[in-house]
């Protein structure tokens, strides 16, 4: 290979190293393919560093910082909690966010991937440029697999910068604000949102629709809501942001609710109404890459593009924007270059926010069901009733499940409460494999745990329950 005006020769190239990217070049070299990944910032992407592993150690910092507070119900009392919130920062981001990072740059490393420093530009079908600092290098291809996920939605009015911020610079505040203001109620915003007032802030959930947590049912977001309440956030919905002006030392946001315009000061304001796709100043055109209006790129069940030697995956693709979706499209388009029949599935797909209490979803809801023609019904178990949420003192919440009347096949589950992020997988797992309530039921769960509060559901579904 000859550096310079020649392109040297790849086999299969990833273009970004977040949650897709980094797993689409491991599996590609376990299929034997050489593989080479090209990152322009950190290496674990956006959710390793400033998205889903930061906000979630901020929210666990909340929670710790919460039960010092107040544990009384368990007989524990304490004198003299304070916060350092510099000290939990730097855990974030020493302890939980590099320690990740590295490691995933060790496996790309034992996987014997090279790692390509510099941004990415497409010149044809098989040939990229990538550009690092004051140098450039031409690179053909075979394949390559687009992973470069997407950013923060800035909006009119609210442009990044001083005390606007976005969620990125919302995890990596030095102090805790004393009154924090949230343009969007979405999982991002709710999050970060309880996190902040769980670390001690006076909240303001300024959301467009008519409740937070819009992809979630009504009821579920009803505890959260209540949660919030508890905690002295105040959720404005269907609310209207005009214009946030930074005065220096704070920020005045105002905005439109009920017909009426209103006005309030915080120290900052984090804008989390969404993300856009990194599909820009990539070349896809050029390389004749068919994208949507959104500016997602069009790929068929295998993640490939209208042109075969391309894949996308992730965020740049139609359909949720989640780090595990990205994962999991990453393995199908590196086992598509090496010819496996494989195509996505995303019947089995979880949603999760990491709200108080956590809520997840995965399959179809009871209306979504009924929409696609299927005769169903619905069991649903509350926490009250199982021991472990009990001895956790956390039994806000409960288990659904969504089966056939026919045969009881489950077809859909959501979780409210404890630990709701976890038990989720089961009926994920139930769902992708076409069980029906009484495998589940017929499932020995240790006890006492959270998911034996999903054995129950099975057998409410099976009009045998026990604890009910």
């Amino acid at each position: 290979m000859v550096v310079g005006d020649f392109a040297l020769e790849l086999d299969t190239v990833v273009i970004g190293a977040g949650p897709g990217g980094y797993v689409a070049a491991i599996r590609a070299s376990q299929m034997g393919q050489k593989v080479a990944i090209i990152e322009r910032e950190y290496i674990g992407g956006v959710c390793l560093n400033v998205g889903c592993i930061p906000s979630k150690a901020l929210i666990s910092a909340g929670h710790h910082y919460q039960e010092a507070l107040d544990s009384e119900v368990f007989g524990i009392t304490t004198e003299g909690v304070k916060l350092d919130f510099a000290k939990t920062q730097e855990w974030k981001d020493n302890s939980v966010v590099k320690k990740l990072t590295s490691g995933v740059e060790f496996l790309l490393k034992k996987n014997k991937v090279e790692i390509i420093r510099g941004e990415a530009f497409f010149v044809d079908a098989n040939t990229l440029r990538v550009i690092h600092e004051d140098s450039a290098q031409t690179y053909s291809f075979n394949h390559a697999i687009v992973a470069t996920g997407s950013r923060p939605i800035e909006i009119k009015g609210f442009k990044f910068g001083g005390r606007i911020i976005d969620s990125t610079g919302g995890l990596n505040l030095k102090e805790v604000p004393k009154k924090l203001a949230i343009v969007g109620g979405g999982v991002i915003g709710a999050e970060l949102g309880a996190a902040y007032a769980n670390l001690g802030a006076e909240v303001t959930i300024l959301e467009g629709t008519a409740q937070i947590l819009p992809n979630f049912e009504k009821d579920m977001v009803k505890l959260v809501e209540r949660s919030f309440k508890k905690k002295g956030v105040k959720v404005v919905t269907n609310a209207m942001a005009k214009e946030a002006v930074d005065n220096g030392n704070s920020v005045t946001v105002t905005y439109e609710a009920k017909g009426k315009e209103e006005k309030i000061e915080a120290d900052y304001v984090m804008v989390t109404v969404g993300r856009r796709p990194n599909t820009d100043d990539l070349g896809l055109e050029i390389a004749g890459v068919e994208m949507t209006d959104r500016g997602l790129v069009k790929v068929d069940e295998q993640c490939r593009t209208n042109v075969k030697s391309i894949f996308a995956i992730g965020d740049i693709v139609p359909g949720a924007a989640l780090a595990h979706k990205a994962s999991y499209e990453a393995k199908i388009a590196a086992e598509a270059i090496s010819g496996k029949d494989v195509a996505v599935d995303y019947i089995g797909m979880p949603a999760v926010a990491f709200t108080d209490p956590e809520l997840a979803s995965v399959g179809m809801t009871e209306k979504e069901a009924k929409e696609a023609g299927l005769d169903v019904k619905v069991s649903k178990f509350t926490l009250a009733g199982n021991g472990r949420a009990l001895s956790l003192n956390q039994t806000e919440g409960f288990v659904r499940l969504v089966t056939t009347k026919e045969d009881n096949v489950i077809v859909g589950g959501q979780v409210v409460g404890a630990g709701a992020s976890d038990t989720i997988a089961e009926i994920g797992l139930a769902i992708e494999a076409g069980m029906n309530a009484e495998d589940i039921a017929l499932t020995i769960h240790s006890h006492p745990s959270l998911s034996e509060a999903v054995m129950d559901t099975a057998e409410l579904a099976l009009g045998l329950p026990i604890h009910v």
